[in-house]
């Protein structure tokens, strides 16, 4: 009977030791864009939790807290902007070390380095490139499950086409044209659709919650009393009283104000977000007629 009940304590306290496997994939994702696509990507097989996702709120003011630690802590698979743009994500992932999980920084998926741009989500190839490293990821940790994951990569693919089409129909008239913005949160777009983009110095300090130097600003507001650009894109997550000067000369000099958002809105996808404010860019700026 004693040799029974200690053979009972060893398995109670092994299973108390090393829980049992979750039946679905704790993922952490430090943004909402790509948490949306692990969602797209695992399906009811995945329990992703995104940090980031309220877009009244800062990004680059963000503070962890416990609930983020504890998250991280049983996750198996962790996504990461990288690039300067999340770096409490790798203080969390060293602090709370655990065997087989698995850590995708997307800007080293695409080559990136630091000081470049951050917000390279704008682009739905960075997307892609993370959809496919998620695929991978996750019939690692499911193989079992590893045909669907490929069949709902190929879907993914293929609801990225629409963004892609947009971007090529825009930048056959857009190509070549200049604009600017308070902070370079729309640059990796602004790339892609062939646009020039005035005024680096001014939204890197507003980025990094510095102040514009005085050379800049002036520069900045020449642009738009004297329509040197045809559009501004201003960050409505990001509240800085010399952006919000910028955004007024622009309306009080008619040139037209695109708002963007660096975490995708509640209650949508990153296919509708990415669509919708390509929809706007072309009402703003439309085809000028002969």
């Amino acid at each position: 009977m004693r040799r029974v009940l200690t053979a009972i304590i060893l398995v109670l306290l092994a299973l108390h030791a090393a829980p049992a496997r979750a039946a679905s994939i704790p993922i952490v994702a430090a943004e909402n864009f790509y948490g949306g696509i692990a969602k797209e990507l695992g399906g009811s097989r995945v329990t992703v939790t995104s940090v980031l996702a309220n877009p009244d709120v800062d990004p680059h003011l963000f503070e962890v807290n416990p609930a983020v630690g504890r998250a991280v802590s049983k996750a198996r698979i962790v996504i990461e902007n990288g690039l300067g743009y999340d770096p409490w994500m790798g203080k969390l992932l060293a602090a709370a070390p655990r065997g087989g999980r698995r850590a995708i920084t997307v800007g080293s998926l695409i080559g990136g380095k630091e000081g470049d741009n951050p917000h390279i989500w704008y682009d739905p190839r960075t997307m892609l490139a993370l959809a496919t490293a998620l695929e991978a990821a996750l019939a690692t940790d499911d193989p079992a499950h590893a045909a669907d994951y490929s069949r709902r990569l190929s879907a993914f693919r293929s609801s990225i086409a629409p963004i892609e089409a947009r971007i090529a129909n825009l930048r056959e008239r857009l190509q070549g044209t200049d604009a600017t913005a308070t902070e370079p949160v729309f640059g990796a777009m602004f790339a892609a659709l062939g646009m020039r983009v005035k005024n680096a110095a001014f939204q890197l300090a507003v980025m990094n919650n510095t102040e514009p130097g005085a050379a800049e600003t002036a520069r900045f507001e020449a642009d738009l009393r004297g329509h040197k650009v045809a559009l501004l894109v201003y960050n409505r997550q990001a509240s800085d009283p010399v952006a919000s000067r910028m955004e007024s000369i622009a309306k009080q000099s008619g040139v037209p104000v695109l708002g963007v958002t660096e975490t995708e809105p509640p209650g949508t996808t990153y296919q509708a977000w990415m669509l919708g404010e390509l929809d706007a860019l072309a009402r703003l700026l439309p085809v000028k007629q002969p």
